[in-house]
């Protein structure tokens, strides 16, 4: 499955921030091909050359190749934010919010794997100032996963004496998903969403499982 194919049916509208088209599609050519080659591997004319474009066209909307990652790397990092977020801030107790939260994150990670490796592991090919504002970014979501795990042992919900430790474990289990996820695989994103959800509760020692989830 394609970038192109993957943005549709998932979020609503994804890269519709993206304006006007044309940088819409160079930046989708760029996923493909940074997930494909890797940054470093990838020239703008590869780019240009899977948007159907002239390399010159590139500069027209994008200064730098990594301008181009940069962007990349700031929707995705917001978009994994705002999944965070929302399920840290929902209702119900700290079991039935990070249950909510592992699903969804690893939902992303999985049907939206070419971007999400893209995202997660080319965070190195950035400059200083691009690095620092999606180091950021990474911050705030330890902080939303983080924030759950202490409200669960606040309540007594989880059982957890390393509360860095395992919030990174739980972060990065979710993250690989993007690694090895496949579509022609046995499992569908909702059903390892449900599967993580599971290995996560069990992990930060859950005393009851979460309202609605699958058995």
């Amino acid at each position: 499955m394609s970038t192109a194919e993957e943005t549709r049916g998932g979020d609503t509208e994804p890269w519709s921030e993206v304006t006007p088209d044309a940088a819409r599609r160079l930046l989708v050519a760029a996923v493909e091909a940074f997930a494909e080659r890797g940054y470093h591997a990838t020239t703008t004319r590869d780019i240009a050359g899977r948007a159907g474009m002239s390399p010159a066209a590139l500069y027209i909307h994008y200064k730098t190749k990594e301008e181009l990652l940069h962007r990349i790397s700031r929707i995705g990092h917001d978009r994994a934010l705002d999944i965070l977020r929302t399920a840290a801030r929902g209702e119900g107790g700290a079991t039935e919010r990070l249950a909510d939260a592992v699903s969804s994150f690893v939902r992303w990670h999985a049907g939206r794997r070419t971007t999400a490796r893209v995202v997660q592991y080319e965070l190195d090919a950035l400059g200083p100032d691009a690095r620092a504002e999606i180091v950021a970014l990474r911050r705030q979501c330890d902080a939303e996963v983080r924030g759950i795990i202490e409200d669960g042992v606040a309540t007594g919900e989880f059982e957890v004496l390393d509360l860095k430790g395992t919030t990174l474990a739980v972060l990065s289990l979710c993250i690989d998903v993007a690694r090895w996820f496949n579509v022609n695989g046995t499992r569908t994103p909702d059903e390892v969403g449900a599967l993580y959800a599971d290995l996560v509760l069990r992990m930060v020692g859950a005393k009851t499982p979460a309202a609605g989830r699958d058995q």
